[in-house]
């Protein structure tokens, strides 16, 4: 195998039990890096250290990555121009954050017959959202509601 010893320096490659011995004498242990190589690579390192700097490593990567959520809001058809208006500044600062929207519309009695009403309203937050999101799924009927999922550009 080949072998590095805990200051870094290359020692070439060494019997699998003179490492282990050297790795005794040191009092510390032998990890394999790569065993995949030809021959596999081992260094002489403290296995506790080397699991701690994993961990610290994986947690920082964690912290950073951004997790994207999908924000809901809720309509109804015939919704007034004041609060369609709020609607959409809420959808505006969703975007800003870095999430998903999904637009929900729900129909309720006689407003079913009008799915027209509906399919025009998610077409103009559409059109309003245009500049700074993309439809990720089209606007589509499941039972009483219609819904479509816009992504932030």
């Amino acid at each position: 195998m080949q072998l590095i010893d805990a200051e870094g320096q290359n020692l070439g490659v060494v019997p699998t039990d003179q490492a282990l011995a050297l790795a005794e004498e040191a009092g510390l242990d032998l990890v394999e890096i790569s065993p995949n190589n030809e021959p596999p690579v081992c260094k002489i390192l403290d296995l506790g250290k080397l699991k701690y700097a994993t961990q610290k490593k994986a947690a920082e990567a964690r912290k950073k990555q951004k997790i994207i959520e999908i924000k809901e809001i809720k309509m109804r058809p015939n919704i007034d121009t004041h609060d369609y208006e709020v609607k959409m500044r809420a959808i505006q600062r969703f975007f800003e954050e870095g999430d998903k929207v999904k637009v929900t519309l729900k129909f309720r009695g006689r407003e079913m017959a009008h799915m027209e009403l509906g399919m025009k309203l998610l077409h103009q937050v559409r059109d309003d959202t245009q500049t700074i999101a993309k439809v990720e799924a089209e606007p589509k009927l499941e039972g009483r509601q219609m819904m479509m999922v816009l992504a932030p550009k």
